[in-house]
């Protein structure tokens, strides 16, 4: 629908729903948002203007609940659920039906706030309250997880899902993108080869990370993104808090902010149960392992689904970054990169990279100079991809050749890159091939850096990789 329609319905929707709300002032679709529409509302309330927030399901669409994602729904009971726990979250008012024709979505309180996890990490800003952060987010994380499954009801609308079970879950949602990546297939054979013993079961947000919580100076402001809650395991949650990816950069292994020992002493004074660190490390493992999974997902739904913007595809690419966090888990060592190719040739006036160089230049000069919003952050991204497209064209030959001459050693074979890959991917899954192979890990360590190393040179999981000698 276009905008025009799309105001109108959700102005109706408004009024018949919100008391006192009488006119529907601005809309506007808020940059992030990859796997959820988030817009800010202006509205006229009792006669005065007031902010609320509208989160919805990509394009419009109408998703039937699955256990991995029990839908918008069921994110708002959750959402009123943690505020009667004492969880700060928004409060929700009016859960989009189908008479909405809006597709799924939530209309909620807006809240003032900083969720932008780099900023979280490194602005001036928050000085004060970092040092307390990791503290707070693990009396947060404990209060989450002694909420009352059968008092609430979510022990009806929630998977439960134990972790052979997630670890499995996860593995064949990678299967079926029927694409070769041995890094994968390797971390998926150690996590079902070291699972925790008994555990108990609790609610899990599951995608509690810095950039999913906002902040003010003071304190933490709302939990955010319940989209993917289940039952299960409670440490799933401090160890994602802990994985690489959302640590935007610093050394701080708790979201960028704190320590290890500041999460569990928070999460034990509420809780009254002691954290075993090596649960939460099987964890970090698993949320490499999960999100590698899941950036390969947003290019399946880029190429089939409704929302194909140029977001989704730079996602894809991070799959890297969480297979070098695992590397570095998982199998750290010393490893050589591939010279990248020197662009001198005179044939062609001008020269490929010459080209995306112009492109890359201009989305990030010009475009983005003269944009604000989504449209500046989506030529950000657009940027980012052609700078990778570059470092392809660069070093891409070499890594590639490289992988398949070791490849062709390890097999003693002759075939292709491509069939020696999946006879790699196969032999990890089916257990031929002993994860103890020292070989073999030093060919998925090459593999995996040197792929980093054109995907996103400046991620911290590459530099630490490369930092062993």
């Amino acid at each position: 629908m276009d905008k025009a329609e799309f105001d109108s319905k959700l102005e109706r929707a408004l009024t018949e729903y919100i008391p006192g709300c009488s006119k529907l002032v601005s809309v506007e679709r808020l940059s992030g948002g990859a796997s959820q529409e988030t817009y800010r509302l202006n509205v006229v309330i009792k006669g005065a203007e007031q902010l609320l927030a509208l989160r919805r399901s990509p394009g419009g669409g109408y998703v039937d609940p699955v256990p991995a994602h029990p839908g918008l729904a069921v994110e708002a009971l959750l959402m009123k659920c943690a505020l009667q726990a004492g969880v700060p979250a928004p409060e929700v008012f009016h859960v989009l039906s189908r008479e909405d024709d809006l597709g799924d979505g939530i209309i909620m309180e807006w809240l003032e706030g900083e969720a932008l996890g780099a900023r979280i990490v490194r602005s001036d800003r928050f000085s004060e309250i970092r040092p307390k952060l990791a503290y707070e987010i693990g009396r947060i994380l404990a209060k989450i997880h002694n909420i009352d499954l059968k008092q609430t009801g979510l022990d009806k609308k929630l998977a439960v899902i134990p972790p052979d079970e997630f670890i499995d879950q996860m593995w064949e949602r990678y299967k079926l993108m029927n694409t070769p990546q041995p890094m994968i297939d390797y971390v998926g054979r150690w996590l079902e080869e070291n699972l925790p013993g008994e555990v108990e079961r609790s609610l899990v947000h599951n995608d509690f990370r810095n950039g999913n919580f906002m902040i003010s100076r003071e304190k933490v402001v709302a939990i955010l993104d319940w989209e993917v809650a289940h039952i299960g395991d409670p440490m799933r949650d401090l160890g994602w808090i802990c994985t690489n990816s959302w640590r935007y950069g610093s050394d701080k292994p708790v979201g960028g902010f704190g320590d290890y020992e500041d999460l569990f002493l928070g999460y034990e004074e509420v809780s009254g149960k002691k954290v075993d660190p090596e649960h939460v490390r099987f964890w970090q493992v698993f949320g490499s392992f999960w999100w590698a999974v899941g950036c390969l997902g947003f290019v399946e739904h880029y190429r089939t689904g409704p929302d194909q913007s140029v977001e989704r595809p730079a996602v894809g690419r991070r799959s890297s970054e969480c297979q070098v966090d695992c590397v570095n888990l998982l199998m750290p060592g010393s490893v050589e990169l591939v010279p990248g190719v020197s662009e001198d040739s005179t044939l062609d006036m001008p020269r490929a990279d010459e080209l995306l160089t112009s492109v890359r230049d201009f989305l990030r000069h010009d475009i983005m100079g003269e944009s604000s919003g989504r449209a500046n952050f989506l030529a950000r991204v657009a940027s980012n991809s052609v700078d990778i497209v570059i470092r392809e064209l660069a070093l891409g030959p070499g890594h590639r050749d490289g992988e398949l001459s070791r490849l062709r050693e390890f097999f003693n074979s002759s075939d292709n890159l491509e069939d020696l890959r999946w006879r790699l991917v196969n032999q990890l899954r089916d257990g031929t091939l002993s994860l103890e192979d020292e070989i073999l890990k030093s060919h998925l360590r090459t593999t995996v850096v040197n792929q980093i190393a054109i995907d996103q040179p400046k991620y911290s999981g590459f530099r630490a990789a490369i930092s062993i000698t």
